[in-house]
């Protein structure tokens, strides 16, 4: 492996590390994700800029799809409401508040 593709290689692993959620505690052991990642780029095989374009194209996935769970929150902000709540959000929307119901009322007391 040569001294230049080696820094390009490290490069790629931490971005692929950036994307992966983060492991809840530090002193967690590595998940299998990880150690394969890990694994997969400490291997010296004669394919090694094989497995590097290999990388970039998951690299690239998982951009996209941290891009595309963004926009969904942003322009779907009831998506994760339950029925009630969205229909009280748009009936503010639009200027009005729905009544109060009576037994909801009484059971929050």
């Amino acid at each position: 492996m040569s001294a230049q593709t080696q820094p390009c290689l490290r490069s790629l692993y931490r971005s692929l590390l950036r994307e992966l959620p983060p492991r809840p505690v530090l002193s967690s052991p590595r998940a299998d994700l990880h150690q394969r990642l890990r694994d997969n780029f400490a291997s010296a095989a004669a394919q090694q800029q094989k497995k590097a374009d290999i990388a970039e194209q998951y690299l690239s996935y998982l951009k996209a799809q941290r891009t595309y769970v963004t926009l969904i929150e942003r322009y779907n902000p009831g998506m994760g409401m339950d029925e009630e709540e969205r229909v009280r959000l748009t009936a503010r929307r639009v200027g009005m508040d729905l009544p109060k119901e009576y037994g909801v009322e009484k059971e929050q007391k």
